[in-house]
């Protein structure tokens, strides 16, 4: 029996990134997992399968507590760790704790790790269509600098046996709010924005890693 393979853990820049993550634009939050990683309590999540590994994306935890809170106020983005559910107007998340990983949920740094394959895509336009249309919500996007330059993009496959792919846009700067805005009706450019509330567009959510992807073929 073939060993399973063990999962890749990798970090977002910030509790609110993760929070995003799991609640933002969900018709229902996503489960968040709090267990120990390289010996720090962390929350996580798993968001993708690479050729039979786990993805997990995660974020250093220094609150202990049973929600993690997301939502506006004054028009701008907020998280918290709480014990209950207290605010209609924001979104909770469950954390479920873990005591102990068993083997399988714990990474090992000697596997050869396969990694995706890099599309760049021409525009803004383009990501947004591609990211669309798959679930309920759209794919998140994931964003992280390169040299001097920042990636968002969207990690996808065509078919469950074939390579899967990195999806993506080049940007000269780090972009600067949490959403990318775009219509199909008005054949406007897509536009990044913090607003939600603009009737007639819809809205993905961007993700931003603490650095550099390290599952890319970036050659």
């Amino acid at each position: 029996m073939e060993k399973p393979k063990s999962p890749k853990y990798i970090q977002l820049a910030s509790q609110l990134e993760f929070s995003r993550l799991v609640s933002a634009l969900e018709r229902v939050p996503r489960v968040s997992f709090m267990h120990e990683h390289d010996g720090k309590k962390i929350l996580a999540i798993q968001m993708d399968l690479l050729k039979e590994r786990p993805i997990i994306y995660y974020v250093p935890l220094d609150k202990n507590g049973h929600y993690l809170a997301y939502g506006f106020k004054n028009g701008k983005e907020e998280t918290s760790v709480v014990d209950a559910v207290s605010e209609p107007t924001k979104l909770y998340s469950p954390i479920v704790k873990i005591k102990e990983l068993p083997p399988s949920l714990r990474q090992h740094s000697d596997e050869q790790l396969e990694k995706y394959e890099l599309i760049e895509l021409e525009d803004l336009a383009s990501l947004a269509k591609i990211s669309h249309g798959y679930e309920e919500a759209p794919f998140p996007l994931f964003s992280f600098p390169r040299g001097d330059k920042w990636l968002i993009g969207v990690f996808m496959n065509f078919n469950e046996d074939g390579p899967s792919y990195f999806c993506h846009v080049t940007l000269d700067s780090e972009p600067t709010q949490p959403f990318l805005k775009y219509s199909m009706f008005n054949g406007n450019a897509p536009v990044f924005t913090d607003n939600l509330n603009e009737h007639g567009y819809s809205y993905i959510k961007i993700i931003k890693l603490v650095e550099t992807h390290p599952l890319i073929h970036y050659e």
